[in-house]
């Protein structure tokens, strides 16, 4: 995923744990955050709650991706009962295609006024 990202001239930095995602995320200030919700040391809906509640970061773009269909719809049905609290939270169900990335994040970038490349 990373390569392909770079590959389109996307400035791609990488968490490996939840814990201090975050924070990093608060102070780097990114256009687009891609959450993978089986995070090992916390759970990535807890990191996405962070996120969409902080008013620093609660504008950034989120792409959530799971292999676990119950996690998928638990976070489906937050974005739906929630929708102003999860606004531009959008959920990818591994398996996926890397081009239907690539489509969505060009279209978050492109919405949230950010430039794409």
């Amino acid at each position: 995923m990373r390569r392909v990202l770079e590959d389109e001239e996307y400035l791609v930095s990488i968490l490996q744990e939840g814990k201090d995602a975050f924070a990093t995320v608060k102070s780097m200030g990114p256009d687009l955050l891609i959450l993978d919700l089986k995070l090992g040391d916390m759970s990535g809906q807890d990191v996405l709650r962070q996120v969409k509640s902080d008013p620093t970061t609660a504008d950034i773009p989120v792409i959530v991706y799971t292999a676990a269909v119950l996690e998928a719809e638990e976070v489906s049905h937050l974005i739906e009962s929630e929708p102003q609290f999860y606004t531009a939270v959008h959920l990818l169900r591994k398996p996926f295609e890397l081009t239907a990335l690539l489509d969505k994040v060009e279209e978050l970038l492109d919405t949230s006024g950010h430039s794409s490349h």
